[in-house]
C-alpha cells in the first residue's frame, strides 16, 4: 500500500477483464480511498484514466452477495474470485479480481477511516 496522504489509501490489484473471447485479458486497477474527500466511497482507476466511483459498502457486501448499485455489480465467484460489472452507455466491463485483494483493499481503507477519526 502506498499513502498518496496521512490517510489516503492507493493500493493496486490485477484485475481479469472477462468477454466473450477465449481468453480473458489482465488488467491492472489502482483501488483508492480518500476518506477526507468522501468516507463512503472507494475508486477503481483503469489504464486510460478510466475511474470508477461507488459506495465501500458496495464493495463490501458484493464480496459476500450479489450487489447491484445503479451501473455497477459485485457478486461472488466461487471461494476465491469476486466479480465487478461496470455498465456504460458504449457497453458493459466484467472484472475478475482474488477476492484477497480488495478484502486487502478494504482493510487498508478502514484503517485509514479509524487514523482519521483519531486525528
Amino acid at each position: 500500500m502506498a499513502a498518496v496522504d496521512d490517510h489516503a489509501v492507493d493500493d493496486h490489484a490485477k484485475g481479469r477483464i472477462i468477454s466473450d473471447a477465449p481468453l480473458s485479458r489482465p488488467v491492472p486497477v489502482a483501488l483508492r480511498y480518500d476518506p477526507g474527500f468522501s468516507p463512503a466511497t472507494v475508486r477503481f482507476v483503469f489504464p486510460g484514466a478510466v475511474e470508477w466511483s461507488f459506495p465501500r459498502t458496495l464493495l463490501e457486501t458484493g464480496m459476500r452477495t450479489p450487489t447491484r448499485r445503479g451501473d455497477i455489480g459485485v457478486w461472488p465467484c466461487g471461494r476465491v474470485q469476486t466479480v465487478v460489472e461496470l455498465h456504460r452507455d458504449d457497453g458493459v466491463t466484467v472484472v475478475q479480481f482474488d477476492t484477497t485483494a480488495l478484502l486487502r483493499f478494504l482493510k487498508h481503507t478502514y484503517a485509514a477511516s479509524a487514523s482519521l477519526a483519531t486525528h
